[in-house]
């Protein structure tokens, strides 16, 4: 396992951070759209990745549900191939700085800017009653994000609002009381960034939708029930079997889209792949077979990890510090440009 400290070199290399909700079942769509992508760059570049359940309890959680999709979440991601020797995995409310960082942040946020934040409207609109957290869910995000210095933060196009926020209380912040964060920059991935659901290709693939029958593929999916999630996906009459811009073939465009994320293959090699294919079936049915293929290793590696709780928590715990290492100095630092008064330091420092 890597030690804590992280090499000179390292350290000036550019910063990734990424998070991610344990509110579901993770699907097909979170793997594609997100996680094979953050395992495929961890090498690049010094990665955070945060298990955001500080994020999940804007809305109502069952304790222990919470609890249990928490682990879940984490023994996923190190299933798929997050390594702990070459990036920093750590459960949200673990490190305090986010929270703390949260209330500073909120005290330089405009409220006007939380409340044209359009994830705020999508999710208060007919409630009676929402919680100061979900309007406050942004700066939690900002706080999660400048506390590290993150240059960049990988997301969804309905996430890059957020992090255009982010990027203005960085700045707020730095003129109010000078340059303290790094301003960080959005990257939508140019492939496998919106998977769409099977059901409904013009909806996207999503934890809300994932209990709708054949909207989506679940990780830890059998290869049978693969197999029939993909055998209902919704296609066209037709039976070309190409990329198009025409939105009546959305369905046949998400299974392209999904085989070629899945295999790493060009546009013009997914189609010769599937020149003498017969019909649709076919497409389906390969599509289903790649899928499935790819699923399998992760949903082993996930049963074992999952069966040994306290190697999980011991995983985490070191994630944790290691997070603690960059964001604490960093909020120290903040607090001394607002000006409160810091506490004295352990050895009289």
């Amino acid at each position: 396992m890597q030690t804590r400290e992280m090499s000179a070199a390292a350290v000036e290399e550019k910063r990734v951070f990424s998070g991610i909700q344990p509110s579901g079942e993770l699907h097909l769509g979170n793997y594609l759209g997100a996680i094979k992508g953050w395992v495929e760059r961890q090498r690049e570049k010094v990665n955070f990745f945060c298990i955001v359940d500080l994020h999940a309890i804007t809305v109502p959680q069952d304790p222990e549900s919470l609890r249990r999709r928490t682990r879940s979440v984490a023994a996923m991601l190190l299933a798929a191939g997050l390594d702990p020797d070459r990036c920093t995995l750590f459960i949200q409310s673990h490190v305090s700085a986010h929270a703390e960082g949260c209330w500073l942040l909120n005290c330089v946020t405009p409220i006007g800017w939380l409340e044209r934040m359009t994830q705020f409207k999508d999710k208060s609109a007919g409630q009676e009653r929402v919680s100061t957290g979900l309007l406050g869910y942004p700066v939690l995000m900002a706080a999660d994000i400048i506390l590290y210095d993150a240059d960049e933060v990988p997301v969804g196009v309905d996430q890059k609002q957020h992090v255009e926020l982010a990027r203005d209380i960085a700045a707020r912040f730095n003129r109010l009381y000078g340059e303290t964060f790094v301003v960080p920059e959005p990257v939508i991935p140019e492939v496998g960034a919106r998977v769409m659901g099977l059901n409904d290709p013009a909806v996207k693939m999503s934890k809300t939708h994932s209990d709708v029958r054949g909207h989506a593929v679940g990780m830890l999916d059998d290869p049978k029930e693969i197999e029939r999630s993909f055998k209902r996906a919704v296609t066209d009459s037709g039976n070309e079997i190409a990329f198009s811009n025409d939105p009546g073939k959305a369905g046949v465009n998400n299974l392209l889209g999904i085989y070629k994320v899945v295999t790493g293959r060009s546009k013009d090699e997914v189609e010769r792949d599937f020149e003498n294919a017969r019909g649709y079936g076919d497409l389906k049915s390969r599509v289903a077979e790649v899928v499935i293929e790819e699923l399998r290793p992760v949903r082993e590696r996930y049963r074992r990890l999952i069966g040994d709780v306290a190697e999980l928590d011991a995983l985490m715990a070191v994630g944790a510090e290691r997070a603690e290492d960059v964001s604490g100095p960093k909020l120290r630092e903040v607090k001394d440009r607002i000006g409160l008064a810091l506490p004295r330091m352990a050895g009289g420092g």
